[in-house]
């Protein structure tokens, strides 16, 4: 036998070595990528339904049903309408609310209603809130 086939056959082991150290870090990094990747959608899709909660709020004449309605809509439209959100407003009553007032609308859910969570590294108990503020026409 030559001398390079025999150098080599005891060298085999090495990549699986190599493959057994680098993989469990890839995995880690490619499904941490993918629970963060979905925060920043659900957190994305929170922040439009509270846009558009708000933008049906500024409006003469609005009640909070307006706004839980257009945030429905919202959350629905992204697929987010099971995920257990909240909707709040400030003022609470937007019947009182006079022209030029600043009115909020907050969209809020917890992470383990509405995450996915490969690696568990986002908690259940962390809030996903979003909030819009505009001026009452």
């Amino acid at each position: 036998m030559s001398r390079s086939f025999r150098r080599s056959t005891g060298r085999r082991g090495n990549a699986v070595i190599e493959a057994v150290l680098v993989i469990p870090i890839l995995l880690l990094l490619a499904f941490g990528t993918v629970e963060f990747g979905h925060f920043f959608f659900v957190k994305h899709n929170l922040q439009g339904a509270a846009r558009e909660g708000a933008r049906a709020a500024i409006v003469s004449g609005a009640t909070n049903g307006d706004v839980n309605d257009a945030v429905s809509a919202s959350m629905t439209a992204a697929g987010l309408e099971g995920s257990g959100y909240t909707v709040t407003t400030n003022p609470a009553d937007l019947s009182t609310a006079t022209t030029g007032t600043d009115i909020t609308v907050t969209v809020q859910c917890t992470w383990g209603d509405v995450g996915i969570r490969p690696m568990g590294m986002i908690s259940d108990a962390k809030l996903a809130r979003a909030a819009t503020v505009m001026r009452k026409e």
